[in-house]
């Protein structure tokens, strides 16, 4: 029973990815080599929009999402950014066969767009439908993520000049939703590592590095204990370390990276690392500058596909209380703007924000503060207009 589970989703990857299997649905040797072996060659080049209005699919979220989605709508309308928005709202639904999936008007939305931005989605824990995030993921092949952590100038924590950079493989590992009960009581999952996935990433970090002046890469791994899977990755990266001699390459162990994160994250500069690594010490990083309130991060996917998005909760508490803090969202959205070729509106917006909260007089209660969320956001407008 157990291996018939874990055959039938390699099945379903080999599928997605446009592998042919046999008649009887059985696995053999060749199509499991060009499972690992086969490269797309999908390596991401910023998009180039041409001059005039571009438009960028809006998911507002869930909690506080729409209340920071229209604070970051009115600093890009402040900020004259040539961006008109496309809102649609993203709930699970089931398609043919029970199979989970975004709304088809969303999906075409973003197909057509290619870029997004995207507040947070609650996700059910333990029941329900999947989590919103990783079906956004998988559908839009949603590869990288991307995650700076710069110490921001007069917001206060522990570390003062902290500036690097996560990049996760999204699209596998222990996130590959592979698991099965063998007997009652006994569950496994299976962490899922492919040639293609950790080339790709591995290739898109350093050309991360190499295109935003970063001067090393470290690859975060546990092949001491897992060496075949992080053996894989682990291999795929010094390949990809070769090809890029301009950029230092180091490996370190996961538990060796968060010991030495936390004492000195100075020493770091680009961090590459599979799936569930990255989703831990992303946060880990983040709670270095301030936490997540104040976090941007952006997905990188295949054909171009790009969704910016706050990785913060949805505060359900706070929902409609004007409370939010909506700079977590709105760094993204220059994360965003920076991919999309748009650095001035960026660079002015980015300013704008951390003029305010370095000055101090209007933040947010989780920054300091005790202002509502309005009220920060139209300092930051303010601020936007007098650059202008």
């Amino acid at each position: 029973m157990a291996g018939h589970a874990w055959r039938s989703a390699i099945l379903n990857l080999l599928k997605q990815w446009g592998l042919s299997v046999n008649g009887k649905d059985k696995i053999k040797a060749q199509e499991a080599s060009r499972v690992v072996g086969a490269l797309k060659k999908e390596t991401p080049q910023p998009r180039t929009f041409i001059r005039g209005m571009h438009t960028v699919t809006l998911i507002p979220g869930d909690g506080i999402g729409p209340e920071i989605s229209t604070a970051v709508m009115k600093i890009f309308e402040a900020a004259k950014a040539p961006i008109q928005w496309e809102e649609r709202n993203v709930t699970a639904i089931q398609g043919p066969g029970g199979r989970w999936m975004i709304p088809p008007d969303a999906k075409e939305s973003m197909d057509r767009n290619k870029i997004g931005l995207k507040g947070p989605l609650k996700t059910p824990i333990a029941a329900g439908h999947p989590s919103m995030n990783l079906l956004l993921r998988k559908t839009f092949d949603l590869y990288a993520n991307v995650r700076p952590c710069v110490s921001i100038e007069g917001y206060k924590t522990p570390y003062t000049d902290v500036n690097l950079v996560t990049i996760r493989e999204n699209t596998e590992g222990e996130y590959s939703g592979i698991e099965h009960v063998i007997v009652d009581g006994v569950v496994q999952s299976i962490k899922l590592i492919t040639e293609q996935a950790s080339q790709r990433i591995a290739e898109y970090a350093f050309e991360y590095a190499r295109n935003n002046q970063r001067a090393s890469v470290t690859a975060v791994h546990k092949a001491n204990i897992m060496r075949m899977s992080d053996g894989l990755f682990l291999r795929k990266c010094r390949e990809a370390a070769e090809k890029h001699k301009d950029v230092k390459f180091t490996e370190m162990y996961l538990d060796t990276v968060c010991l030495n994160m936390v004492q000195d994250p100075t020493q770091f500069d680009v961090l590459v690392m599979p799936n569930l690594y990255g989703d831990i010490l992303s946060d880990l990083c983040a709670g270095l500058i301030g936490g997540l309130g104040v976090t941007p991060s952006g997905n990188i996917g295949a054909n171009g596909v790009a969704i910016f998005e706050s990785v913060h909760g949805t505060a359900p508490d706070i929902a409609g209380k004007d409370m939010a803090n909506p700079t977590a969202l709105l760094l993204s959205a220059v994360m965003m703007l920076r991919h999309m070729g748009l650095h001035g509106h960026a660079k002015n917006i980015e300013t704008a924000c951390f003029d305010t909260i370095r000055d101090k007089k209007v933040l947010t209660g989780d920054l300091g503060g005790n202002s509502k969320c309005s009220e920060f956001t139209e300092a930051i407008c303010q601020r936007v207009r007098d650059i202008d």
